[in-house]
């Protein structure tokens, strides 16, 4: 049974013959009755009596009807849907992020996009460390995942641009008055807001640190990267974050480093960029990456 053979029974059965039926679909007489024969064949009996001037429906074709109307509409509104989405008319996007930037980058890609695109709807899958966002990805999730450069996969891999890191100092710090980037060397000493070993940005914050010849005393440990700006503001520790997850009224306590510390962003994927998937591609391309200073320190 498909619904090419579905179509012409209710073609038949609303028109009453099988002649009527065929132009009402296109279709020469002959192939409609051999569809149909085929449809009864499968089915195990007459669907029609056919009579001298007309074709009317068995038991068995009118037991028929009610869900053949149900599946040739639920086909037509699948395919409705689905060339709606590749119009991007109201399609979903699943993206497969990191957490921290989830709350850094992708909120102004995602407005860019909504308005280019109003009826797209985002859904975010949000990770902590990028091991889990690539076996996350491999495993089926997202549409298009935005993090780290992942090891070696099939797929597309496209970068993005370079992710800038910055630290946060309370405003009785000593740094603070400094207008210019801190090193970080100058720092050794102080109490650190750090994240748990199983965060991904727990590495990065100690590689960081560690390129600058200390290990960073732990003074107040924190899973969530807004909390530890805010924590590191109120005086409480020093923190490494991205550079765009500070909110805006916090920007006075964020100082640049030396040498300026940066990691490689990109977008990946499983298989080829579906239409919604490349609209956000090209939302992210559209952010304003910064450039690389020479001497920077590009994390692995």
């Amino acid at each position: 049974m498909n619904l090419r053979q579905l179509e012409y029974f209710i073609a038949i059965a609303d028109h009453g013959s099988f002649r009527a039926a065929a132009e009402r679909v296109h279709v020469a007489p002959p192939s409609l009755s051999q569809q149909i024969r085929a449809l009864e064949t499968e089915l195990g009996g007459s669907l029609f009596e056919r009579l001298p001037r007309g074709a009317r429906l068995t038991p068995a074709g009118r037991a028929l009807l009610p869900d053949a109307r149900a599946a040739v509409l639920a086909a037509g509104r699948g395919g409705r849907a689905a060339r709606a989405a590749f119009a991007l008319e109201h399609a979903e996007l699943e993206v497969a992020t990191l957490l921290s930037l989830a709350v850094g980058l992708l909120p102004t890609a995602i407005q860019r996009l909504y308005r280019a695109y109003p009826g797209i709807t985002v859904r975010l899958h949000e990770y902590l460390h990028r091991e889990e966002l690539v076996r996350a990805v491999d495993d089926g999730v997202g549409d298009i995942a935005v993090g780290p450069v992942p090891p070696p996969r099939p797929g597309p891999v496209v970068e993005l641009g370079h992710e800038s890191f910055v630290v946060v100092l309370g405003r009785q710090h000593r740094a603070l008055a400094l207008t210019g980037p801190v090193r970080l060397e100058t720092l050794a000493d102080d109490d650190w807001i750090l994240f748990p070993t199983w965060h991904g940005l727990h590495g990065l914050v100690t590689e960081i640190c560690a390129h600058a010849g200390f290990v960073p005393r732990d003074a107040i440990s924190t899973a969530q990267v807004e909390a530890a700006v805010r924590l590191a503001a109120a005086g409480l520790g020093v923190a490494i974050v991205p550079a765009n997850i500070v909110p805006r009224h916090l920007s006075g306590h964020v100082r640049s480093l030396d040498p300026p510390v940066y990691r490689v962003l990109c977008a990946y994927g499983r298989d080829d960029w579906s239409p919604q998937a490349l609209a956000l591609l090209r939302a992210l391309e559209a952010e304003p990456w910064p450039a690389l200073p020479l001497g920077s320190f590009v994390l692995d």
